[in-house]
């Protein structure tokens, strides 16, 4: 079985061979870059499953690398977890907003990013196994191949807007809490943080609710949280 592959990206050599120990000793497939055109260029050629991306990097920082593998088909799948010492919250979402599938704040455990990462590597492999074909009022979704389609047009969402896509159909006709989505999308305790969810929530009805004919899928539960109905 071919070993998973993680970028890791960060101009602080020791930090980079402290992250790099770490992970080859817990099975993962290690390949590194110092600047941010190097990430972006090893990211297309190596198609990592995973980058953990410092934001204070040069060349380009964090949030443009983020930006550019996500707005290219050939890198837009990977998993981002970045990885900075900037704390504050404007950071944390224009992160998110830009696609990055988590946030994690120097100094850090390497249990705590260990347990991270094998959360969001074990997202992809359950969206991945997945067999199963929603259809509903125009609108298909193939929770195998992650494919979104609203009157035949494909939808491209990140990982996360998938999820909570895919979490939210399943669940079709209940409210969802923000702290349930936060459980379950995220996989691990995120208190505090439920403006995460709301960031992905707009961010999500702007794909697929973009055209004035498209159904309104998501309902705002004042207070709550959300809801799926297809039939607004």
């Amino acid at each position: 079985m071919s070993k998973e592959k993680i970028l890791v990206v960060d101009d602080e050599d020791h930090i980079v061979e402290l992250i790099s120990y770490n992970l080859t000793n817990s099975g993962y497939k290690v390949i590194t870059a110092n600047n941010g055109i190097d990430a972006v260029r090893i990211a297309r050629e190596e198609k990592p499953n995973l980058m953990l991306l410092d934001l204070m990097i040069p060349g380009l920082d964090g949030f443009d690398v983020c930006k550019s593998i996500r707005n290219d088909n050939e890198t837009k799948d990977i998993s981002v977890i970045m990885l900075t010492a900037k704390g504050e919250e404007l950071d944390k979402i224009l992160g998110l907003e830009l696609g990055a599938d988590d946030y994690i704040t120097k100094p850090f455990s390497i249990r705590e990013l260990l347990a991270r990462i094998k959360a969001v590597l074990r997202r992809i492999k359950s969206v991945e196994g997945s067999e199963e074909v929603y259809k509903s009022n125009g609108i298909l979704i193939n929770f195998d191949r992650r494919d979104v389609f609203i009157f035949d047009k494909k939808i491209d969402l990140t990982l996360k807007e998938f999820e909570l896509l895919e979490i939210l159909v399943k669940n079709r006709g209940k409210i969802l809490t923000r702290e349930t989505l936060l459980d379950k999308i995220w996989g691990y305790e995120y208190v505090g943080e439920t403006r995460t969810v709301d960031v992905h929530i707009r961010y999500l009805r702007k794909k697929v609710e973009e055209d004035d004919k498209n159904p309104k899928l998501i309902e705002t539960i004042r207070g709550v949280g959300y809801r799926f109905n297809p039939n607004n």
